[in-house]
């Protein structure tokens, strides 16, 4: 029983698929020196920031958070004292809130 050149080709094929699919891994870490590796692990630690900064940041965001909640709540005190109630159901809703701040003198991209 003869086998076509087509089969051959394809066990031929695979088995170098399967050969270079094991080979891989073990080339993947090389075992250099370890003096690159600890070069690159004290890198990696000057990179990140440290725990006073990112509490500082983080303080740093949540204040620019309560300064912008509390721009909007002091925008949204003029537009309802100007005409402006946000929960009336209203048909009118646009033109409503347009002359509540054209009465306020905030423009219309400040709400948005």
């Amino acid at each position: 029983m003869t086998s076509s050149p087509a089969k051959k080709w394809a066990v031929l094929l695979a088995s170098v698929v399967l050969s270079v699919a094991s080979v891989a891994p073990a080339f993947a870490q090389s075992g250099g020196s370890s003096a690159p590796a600890a070069d690159e692990a004290n890198a990696g630690n000057a990179a990140k920031p440290s725990a006073a900064s990112k509490a500082a940041a983080k303080a740093q965001r949540k204040a620019a958070r309560k300064e912008a909640r509390a721009k909007k709540n002091a925008e949204l005190k003029q537009l309802e004292s100007n005409g402006y109630n946000p929960s009336r159901n209203d048909p009118n809703y646009p033109t409503d809130l347009q002359n509540a701040q054209k009465k306020a003198g905030i423009g219309a991209a400040a709400s948005q």
